[in-house]
């Protein structure tokens, strides 16, 4: 189909670039943007061409397993019409011009990388494959509608050439008025499990993470932070300390989002032995007493009362709906640390007037203006150089470890490692929120809700995390605290949904699924209780619900007969199903579980996905796997709890991962789509705690409405 170039986009041909053909994406910047200094855009090239046939396709999204090394440079080949044995992928710098089209700042999150860039990036591929065409008819002297493309040649009447010899005449056309892209029955790679561009370097070990970095020079700091949430430092005794061999210096860091004393060494063994003979104070300050049993009870107070409530969706009115089977229910879920594989680590050297970063960071664009403010410089001379990341989570997205890395080198005048402890990042007060959701339906004469209200408490992560514009709408609301209870799928004519935000003190982040981890939750849980209360098959009910939502139907169906759901199981076995839908992309999750010794085994997992266009299916199974996994995790054991103003969690130990032995046998199924493409980093995660309890309750008769599941009485 042709499409025309979009107004909020352009390409521009940079010209020969070593010889080759450059091709690049324009994006607007954010007013607060330019307001701060940073130079206009100028077109940073996206895709460059060589003579040797070499096509480099530049990535701006941060590679933390999910694939966009693979995925994203599948757009540009595809319509490209590149050789894929070719192709080669170069990591992008932080810099305006690879803005998030969306966000309007460079990032990775959101799941939204293919989802933002399927339009650009086809685009950018199939302009560069106009210009090669319009090129090699120039020099054949032929019309340009009698030739074609074959995986890096030009092929005419001619004969055919490589690529690399019509790129020095490409770059001199103008830009083409509009280009055609494939129609999806033309697609040679995009729907291909071609392997991962990154992963043979991940095998051998050749891929450099942010911990791998050395730097020539360079320190390493081991930080120590306040045990207590908000604490502050009240005196410092370092001479021991500074005796530790290996130990250069001792410095305070204090600034809003990082207040600690940080000990620089030769090794970070050195440092670490350092730190530990620090002698310090530190004063509790106004949140010395924050518990959780006095959190808990705060929620449920603020659920009963509404304080401040903001209407989050109202349809009819649940009030008028007095009469038929009453159905109430209360759940909760804890705070949650994000557990990245990788320990937080940046690295920074403060010279010449500006920075350079090396960093697993998922916000190249914001960490460019916190380094830039930390060390006094333009957001121009903050050079980032983005390493691969063990996973991110939302958690790299946060500033703490760029401004601690920062500052002090800053201080140090040398290059400085920062390097988190596990203990360091589960203490570091970045979590999932906690949260309260108070639920009551009435059912109508065939069991179905005739209206439901419901009240959710939750911090709002707005608060604080300087994402307030983008995330508040204009009736004060906050979309995460809400999302994916707020868009109830079942039909009902009367809804009901009210947002109370919990001002508890403790520093609350994006985690994987954001909203939806909770809210998936509270939702899917309580559909399965009106089932139940309506003496109907979970399956059944949700299905009859769902006939105006095709796309959750079509994965429920799908979960359902691949999961041999209604079939008969071994004894002391039970299965539940949850559909969910997040980040534009549709899930549906069958858990088969046993519950052996009052502890829950899920055997089996079956996963339905509709994702849109599927561009690389290996990866998408992976995504949908390892989101389900990470899920799993947090419903079987994850949470993080406070006494006395101090976090009790530190290590795997007692915030433990699921082990290999537990994990369960995962089946993925991908419903064939034309649909423009959903998220799958993050989509995978909100059905499986709601499915693994609507097993045990399938199983058991005992309703788990608060996780994690490892503290309910099984018996």
């Amino acid at each position: 189909m042709n499409m025309p170039l979009q107004r909020r986009h352009f390409l521009k041909i940079l010209g020969t670039v070593g010889g080759g053909l450059a091709i690049g994406i324009d994006f607007s910047l954010p007013r607060e943007v330019q307001a701060a200094g940073a130079p206009m855009v100028q077109a940073g090239p996206w895709i460059r061409i060589g003579q040797d046939n070499i096509v480099t396709v530049v990535v701006d999204k941060s590679e933390m397993g999910q694939g966009v090394l693979t995925s994203m440079p599948m757009l540009v080949a595809e319509e490209l019409d590149a050789d894929w044995a070719h192709v080669r992928v170069e990591q992008a710098p932080a810099a305006p011009e690879y803005a998030h089209p969306w966000f309007k700042v460079q990032a990775t999150g959101g799941s939204t990388s293919v989802r933002a860039m399927w339009q650009p990036l086809r685009e950018a591929g199939a302009t560069a494959r106009a210009l090669l065409l319009a090129a090699a008819a120039q020099q054949w002297k032929v019309d340009v509608a009698t030739l074609h493309t074959e995986a890096g040649f030009v092929v005419g009447p001619k004969g055919r050439v490589p690529y690399g010899d019509l790129v020095a005449v490409a770059a001199t056309l103008p830009l083409p008025a509009k280009v055609a892209l494939k129609d999806a029955s033309q697609y040679r790679l995009i729907g291909t499990s071609l392997p991962r561009t990154e992963g043979a370097d991940k095998v051998n070990g050749a891929g450099k993470f942010g911990i791998d970095v050395r730097v020539p020079g360079m320190l390493y700091a081991s930080v120590e932070r306040s045990p207590i949430v908000g604490g502050t430092l009240v005196s410092m005794d370092a001479s021991a300390a500074l005796k530790v061999p290996g130990v250069r210096q001792v410095h305070k860091i204090e600034s809003p989002v990082a207040v600690g004393v940080a000990v620089l060494a030769d090794s970070n063994w050195a440092a670490r032995k350092g730190r530990a003979a620090l002698k310090l104070e530190w004063a509790a300050g106004q949140l010395g007493l924050l518990s959780t049993p006095a959190l808990q009870a705060r929620m449920k107070e603020l659920a009963h009362t509404r304080e401040g409530a903001k209407l989050a969706k109202l349809e009819g009115n649940p009030a008028s709906v007095t009469t038929g089977k009453l159905v109430q229910a209360t759940y909760e879920v804890p705070y949650l640390a994000h557990a990245t594989m990788e320990p937080m680590n940046a690295t920074a050297w403060v010279h010449d007037g500006g920075v350079e970063l090396w960093a697993p960071t998922q916000a190249q664009g914001p960490h460019q203006f916190v380094a830039a403010s930390v060390a006094g410089c333009k957001p121009a001379q903050v050079k980032i150089n983005t390493t691969l990341l063990g996973g991110g989570f939302g958690r790299r997205f946060a500033p703490d470890f760029i401004v601690e890395a920062v500052t002090l080198s800053k201080l140090a005048g040398a290059p400085v490692q920062v390097l988190y402890s596990r203990e360091d990042d589960t203490r570091a007060q970045y979590y999932r929120p906690a949260a309260r959701s108070e639920l009551t339906a009435r059912l109508d004469a065939k069991g179905h809700p005739a209206a439901i209200d419901g009240v959710t408490v939750v911090e709002a992560l707005s608060d604080g995390s300087g994402f307030e514009g983008a995330l508040i709408d204009k009736n004060g609301l906050d979309t995460t605290a809400v999302e994916g209870l707020a868009e109830f799928p079942y039909h009902t004519d009367n809804f009901r949904l009210d947002w109370v935000r919990h001002k508890a003190g403790v520093r609350t982040w994006f985690w994987r699924s954001v909203g939806s981890t909770e809210n998936g939750f509270f939702a899917e849980s309580f559909v399965d209780e009106l089932a139940h209360a309506a003496g109907a098959d979970p399956f059944d009910y949700r299905r009859d619900l769902l006939t105006a939502k095709p796309r959750h139907k079509a994965v429920l169906e799908l979960a359902a007969k691949e999961a041999g759901w209604g079939t008969a199981l071994p004894a002391g076995r039970a299965r539940g199903i949850a559909v969910c839908e997040s980040f534009g992309s549709y899930v549906a999750e069958v858990a088969e579980v046993s519950v052996e010794n009052g502890a829950i085994k899920v055997h089996k997992v079956t996963i339905a996905a509709d994702v849109g266009v599927v561009v690389n299916p290996d990866m998408v199974r992976a995504q949908m796997e390892g989101a389900m996994i990470y899920g799993l995790s947090a419903a079987l054991y994850g949470k993080v709890t406070l006494a006395d103003g101090r976090v009790e969690q530190g290590n795997f130990g007692d915030y433990p991962p699921l082990r290999l032995a537990e994990t369960p046998q995962v089946n993925v199924h991908l419903v064939a789509s034309a649909e423009l493409p959903g998220g799958v980093g993050e989509p995978g995660t909100p059905p499986i705690a709601p499915a693994v309890a609507n097993a045990v309750f399938k199983l058991t008769g005992k309703r788990l409405r608060t996780l994690p599941f490892a503290d309910s009485e099984l018996g």
